[in-house]
């Protein structure tokens, strides 16, 4: 007969805590923590070209964007989640929290070869259960691919533009040449 393993599972308060002397980051996943891989130079690239072309359009107004040290926190079947998305989007002003946001606009992950069946399953699931969230995006970081999840009313439709196609985020009234995305990642 095998025995069972106990895993013991970490409360919220103990992992922000921790988080904010840890020197690698890490995600939290209903009482379990996992810590985070680094990120190659593309991957790098990729979010700072989409980051900083968000923040050009959205400069002046209530929304902010952030890049991979911010998390988002949920909630899915009562249980606490904390990731830290490659790059977020939030407008609510009343979403203030020092470390996390829980009502974000937009979301991103930068899928690579170690994390991407878990950005195409596993966040898509759970990013998609908060009310607040428009648009989920996901882009390859080998390749290029763009997959945005867009919510419409209470529906989730699936815009894939080409490479040489425009990725649009109609939430944020932004669209950007998928080729933009890819800027100075040759030879990398």
């Amino acid at each position: 007969m095998a025995l069972a393993q106990i895993r013991e599972t970490v409360s919220v308060a103990d992992y922000l805590d921790g988080e904010e002397v840890a020197a690698e980051r890490h995600e939290y996943l209903a009482g379990e923590v996992h810590a985070m891989s680094g990120a190659s130079a593309r991957h790098n690239i990729i979010c700072l070209n989409l980051a900083a072309a968000l923040h050009r359009h959205l400069a002046g107004g209530p929304c902010r964007v952030f890049m991979a040290d911010l998390k988002v926190r949920l909630s899915v079947n009562e249980e606490d989640f904390f990731y830290y998305p490659d790059i977020m989007v939030a407008c609510n002003p009343a979403d203030q929290a020092s470390h996390f946001r829980t009502q974000p606009s937009v979301l991103v992950e930068v899928m690579s070869p170690s994390t991407e069946r878990i950005d195409r399953r596993e966040k898509l699931f759970a990013y998609r259960t908060l009310d607040s969230l428009r648009e989920y995006v996901l882009i390859g970081q080998d390749n290029p691919e763009v997959v945005a999840y867009v919510r419409t009313e209470n529906q989730w439709s699936t815009q894939r533009p080409q490479p040489d196609g425009v990725l649009t985020l109609p939430s944020l009234e932004f669209s950007l040449p998928v080729a933009e995305l890819y800027r100075g990642t040759e030879g990398l």
